[in-house]
């Protein structure tokens, strides 16, 4: 059969934290909780310290004596406030979302994921784009507010869209993007544009990036992707194997159908990581590309 959906959910989709979004604006419940409160500190890199692949909180009172300005507030690790915080530079053992992602708890992996895309966002709405004056953060890091006019923006997510292609039985198209080593592949994906709907994002993607018509598009799943502050919508859809690849954009330097067996042996043989001399590698854990070829590859 054509049709498969995902036989679990994406990695980063099982954030179980509690956002605790009423305590936002609450500057006294915030203060009252700060002397308990919980902090995670992360690099520009996105790296945050580890300890046995656990993430490291820290005593929240070690940036003052009430919240931070420049602290956003991620929700409740228990009873107790947990906020996170941009530092320049960090020492000890660091690790990112993409490394420790796997290993991490699902409260543990909802608490960096929000931090890490919220940081990214201030990192980049220092100034209005409204009227281009500085903006200051309110809310508890959850919004900005314009010095010059008061208008107020929220964190910013971008939309894209991640399409697994096969030919409705037993072959499947992944695509090697130019700065990605050789045997390296993974599905098709783009970002949607301005007065575009999901599915139609997915058509035009595919044919841009690989000359490919697909139809029967089908939504699978999604999952935030904080590089920097995206959340990847996942579809399946069916194309002809017999039709040219053509690409015309740069965006890939090479596209191939791969039977079913290959792909499981691929599975089998690890991810990106592995040291495999595999013909063909796939994407890690933390990727929804991962969880899709699985259940793609899974289905008889």
């Amino acid at each position: 059969m054509p049709h498969f959906e995902l036989t679990e959910t994406p990695l980063l989709s099982r954030a179980a934290q509690d956002r605790a979004e009423e305590l936002r604006s609450d500057t006294d419940a915030l203060r009252a909780g700060w002397p308990e409160a919980l902090l995670l500190r992360v690099n520009p890199r996105g790296q945050v310290r580890v300890n046995d692949g656990e993430l490291v909180l820290e005593p929240a009172s070690t940036l003052g004596a009430e919240p931070a300005r420049d602290a956003v507030f991620l929700g409740l690790h228990g009873t107790r406030h947990v906020w996170a915080v941009r530092v320049p530079a960090m020492t000890g053992e660091l690790g990112d979302l993409r490394m420790l992602g796997h290993r991490l708890d699902e409260s543990s992996a909802g608490l960096l994921t929000t931090a890490v895309a919220l940081l990214n966002w201030h990192d980049h709405a220092g100034f209005s784009a409204i009227d281009g004056a500085a903006t200051e953060p309110t809310m508890s890091g959850w919004s900005r507010i314009s010095s010059s006019t008061g208008h107020e923006e929220f964190p910013r997510t971008d939309p894209a869209v991640i399409c697994l292609v096969h030919d409705g039985g037993d072959r499947v198209l992944l695509a090697r993007q130019p700065v990605w080593p050789p045997r390296m592949f993974s599905v098709l994906a783009g970002f949607v544009e301005t007065g575009e709907s999901l599915e139609t994002c997915v058509a035009r993607e595919i044919r841009e990036e690989v000359g490919l018509d697909v139809h029967d598009v089908r939504y699978l799943g999604s999952q935030p992707w904080p590089f920097p502050r995206s959340v990847m919508i996942g579809f399946a859809a069916v194309g002809d194997p017999a039709a040219p690849l053509e690409f015309a954009d740069g965006e890939i330097a090479e596209a191939h159908w791969f039977t079913r067996e290959e792909v499981r042996a691929a599975l089998d043989a690890g991810d990106w990581t592995s040291r495999s001399d595999a013909e063909l590698l796939l994407p890690g854990s933390i990727s929804i590309a991962r969880v899709m070829i699985e259940s793609w590859a899974g289905t008889d």
